[in-house]
């Protein structure tokens, strides 16, 4: 059965940040006079992120603030974990503020190697769409790294109201390829967002684990039509 769509999840899988998250919350909170280890700041944030349901608003009606307010909360929670208790809330909200900004911008991203020289391959004949657990701020990045060009369309789960492995993303990615889930293919990092939401859905999904498994791996299988049952040999 052929391949007519590609789905990329975003961060981790095309982009990455420019410094680890922990280092440069600590350097954020230094500003703030706020004293932290980097390496306390990231076991927190795992932490965190773990412990943080993702954002889930009724059918038909996405975050009214782009989850914006979401990612504050998660930042308030990091901080706590770190030191114990909660930031005054002046002093939250001028970090996060500052937070935020900083990660809108393309220069606090990098993009992996394999990225361009991938893409720049599959777009010849199939099309391509990113589907990504992020907010509009997303858009801002892709284009700052010259990647907007690969893709049909940016879909994001602040946008459609749901985050990966919700049903409900992977439908809205069918109805923006308009294609059938067996035609489609999901790439990502996460196991249970990208690769188990993806076949929830009846989606072939490839799951990114370099260096093992990098973009130019999911390139010779796409090459090769050996993109089905991806999950039991390369999870």
């Amino acid at each position: 059965m052929s391949l007519q769509a590609l789905f990329f999840d975003a961060a981790g899988t095309l982009i990455r940040p420019a410094q680890p998250v922990g280092l440069t919350y600590s350097l954020f909170a230094a500003q703030s006079g706020v004293q932290t280890e980097p390496e306390v700041v990231m076991k927190a944030f795992r932490e965190a992120w773990k412990a943080t349901p993702q954002p889930l608003h009724p059918p038909g009606r996405p975050s009214e603030d782009d989850d914006r307010g979401w990612w504050r909360g998660m930042v308030g929670d990091v901080f706590a974990r770190v030191l114990g208790g909660p930031l005054p809330e002046n002093t939250l909200g001028d970090l996060f503020d500052d937070l935020y900004l900083h990660y809108e911008q393309p220069q606090a991203w990098t993009v992996f190697d394999d990225v361009v020289p991938v893409l720049s391959d599959l777009v010849r004949d199939h099309r391509l769409f990113v589907l990504s657990n992020f907010d509009r701020r997303l858009r801002r990045i892709l284009a700052g790294h010259d990647l907007l060009r690969f893709f049909g369309h940016v879909i994001i789960s602040s946008e459609v109201g749901a985050a990966k492995p919700h049903a409900r993303m992977f439908q809205a990615a069918l109805e923006v390829a308009d294609c059938l889930p067996e035609h489609c293919l999901h790439v990502g990092d996460d196991m249970i967002c990208d690769i188990e939401g993806a076949q929830s859905s009846g989606m072939h999904a490839f799951r990114v684990k370099r260096p093992e498994s990098g973009l130019a791996v999911l390139m010779q299988k796409v090459r090769e039509g050996a993109y089905s049952g991806l999950r039991s040999t390369l999870s």
